[in-house]
């Protein structure tokens, strides 16, 4: 536990969750069927374990989630309130490291949802979660496949848990499918966005001597080779 939580990790991931506590104010859509929205956070929150690694990452993230919840939830207390805290946890895994996770929690997902008897009625939706088994393989080579592998194994364990938590009819699973693609999309965009440009801008910090990270930045993703270290 002192490798993953020495005071230089400590100070990250205290940053990261003052970071993500801010995300999680800026909404963008609302879940159906809950009082649950999805936020900014969404986008910012998976990338925590890449920098501190992935156990300080999914404690950033949790405490991010915990904060807000604290801060928010005796007016959004509910099941999908409470199912929201752990889809981000898994997807912070995901772009952290490969591992067979990767490729276990989004068939396990699958299971969860064709064991359903409104999952089964639409078992088409849960096609969508072959795409971070498929993305498991292109991670390491491409940014973009980890972030589209991230967001789409937080959704697998959402929609795991979502299907079973609420009766949502057959209808509402395949009303979703069009909407589900386009905010994939652009939470992918978004943590590829977002990722690039905290790792130029620690590179650009580090390089000035203005700070020192208990961790390596991946070259490859700093644009700007006056920020290269």
């Amino acid at each position: 536990m002192k490798t993953f939580f020495t005071k230089q990790n400590l100070y990250f991931i205290a940053i990261f969750t003052i970071l993500g506590f801010l995300a999680l104010q800026v909404p963008v859509t609302q879940l159906v069927g809950s009082k649950a929205k999805f936020t900014l956070f969404d986008a910012f929150g998976p990338i925590a374990g890449s920098f501190i690694g992935t156990v300080p990452g999914v404690v950033a993230v949790f405490l991010m989630q915990l904060f807000n919840f604290l801060v928010h939830g005796a007016n959004v207390l509910d099941m999908g309130t409470i199912i929201r805290f752990f889809p981000s946890l898994f997807a912070v895994a995901y772009f952290s490291r490969k591992s067979k996770l990767g490729i276990i929690i989004p068939l396990l997902a699958i299971v969860a949802f064709n064991t359903n008897p409104i999952g089964r009625s639409v078992w088409y939706f849960s096609f969508f979660w072959l795409i971070p088994i498929v993305c498991h393989a292109f991670r390491e080579r491409f940014l973009l496949a980890r972030a589209l592998g991230a967001t789409f194994t937080a959704h697998a364990v959402g929609g795991a848990l979502w299907i079973w938590a609420f009766a949502l009819p057959k209808a509402v699973w395949i009303s979703l499918i069009p909407v589900v693609a386009m905010e994939r999309a652009l939470f992918t965009i978004g943590i590829v966005a977002t990722y690039v440009v905290c790792t130029n801008l620690l590179g650009y910090l580090l390089k000035q001597k203005i700070i020192r990270l208990p961790f390596h930045l991946e070259p490859q993703h700093i644009i700007l080779p006056a920020f290269r270290v």
